[in-house]
């Protein structure tokens, strides 16, 4: 009996742990820019991401990424989730990051879906790569300072509950709305035609530069570290932006490619 109990008290301390310290943005916000950047899909690429992916769709394979980090032969793509930046540098100023960053996995996978010639399932894992990391970049936590590996160090409580500024803008303002992925998606992504144009002229290097731009925000937090409503009303409105940016940015890359 104790030591079940004993198991039973490691696995939610576990679990607590394990969605507090969460590095990438959670379920609700990737499939929202999934869901967006499948209904800005050309004809044809429509037809190309379902030769690739079958019946899934961009929204359902856009947490794969996640789901695949207990597989050791995806280890190589651990530092892909995120870059860093410090202030005062640019991408290109700031230090290398040993095994790759989001920044230039994007631009590679874009190149190598771009050449072609690479076999069914090299396509389909490079797509799903490509559909998790545009997500990724946008949120602006995985552009992180260097100091705090990416907020996931800046302990704060949320209502109450005890957890990182990371997961914050990961997923804690998200469901605290308590959207759906689709609703979250129709309540973000209202772009004019202007805006779509300007989006998706962008280039990968500009949506990190743009995500390191928030960071004042960000860590505008009172010195107890208690967020609740105030937070959320000050700063829902760069979650919804940025998930509309990733989404419309995102079919903007997949119609080029498959054009």
């Amino acid at each position: 009996m104790k030591k079940l109990l004993l198991l039973a008290t490691l696995f939610i301390f576990s679990s607590h742990t394990l969605k507090d310290e969460t590095v990438f943005w959670g379920q609700i916000g990737h499939r929202a820019v999934g869901h967006i950047a499948d209904g800005m899909l050309t004809k044809k690429a429509q037809k190309q991401v379902k030769r690739v992916l079958g019946n899934e769709t961009l929204a359902v394979v856009s947490t794969w990424m996640d789901d695949i980090k207990s597989d050791r032969s995806y280890s190589y793509a651990s530092p892909w989730h995120y870059c860093t930046i410090p202030d005062g540098m640019t991408y290109e100023t700031a230090p290398t990051q040993e095994g790759g960053d989001v920044v230039w996995a994007i631009e590679k996978i874009i190149r190598e879906l771009k050449a072609g010639g690479l076999t069914p399932e090299q396509e389909a894992t490079n797509l799903k790569f490509l559909v998790h990391l545009v997500g990724d970049i946008h949120q602006p936590m995985h552009v992180g300072n260097g100091e705090d590996r990416g907020g996931n160090d800046t302990k704060v409580e949320w209502f109450g509950s005890s957890t990182n500024l990371h997961s914050v803008w990961d997923s804690r303002m998200i469901e605290g709305k308590q959207y759906s992925y689709t609703e979250f998606a129709d309540v973000a992504n209202h772009p004019t035609k202007e805006q779509v144009k300007e989006w998706q002229a962008a280039t990968v290097r500009d949506w990190a530069m743009e995500s390191m731009s928030y960071r004042d925000k960000i860590y505008d937090i009172p010195e107890n570290g208690r967020l609740s409503y105030e937070y959320s009303y000050k700063y829902f409105d760069i979650l919804e932006l940025r998930i509309a940016q990733a989404g419309v940015r995102l079919a903007g890359i997949i119609n080029d490619i498959y054009k």
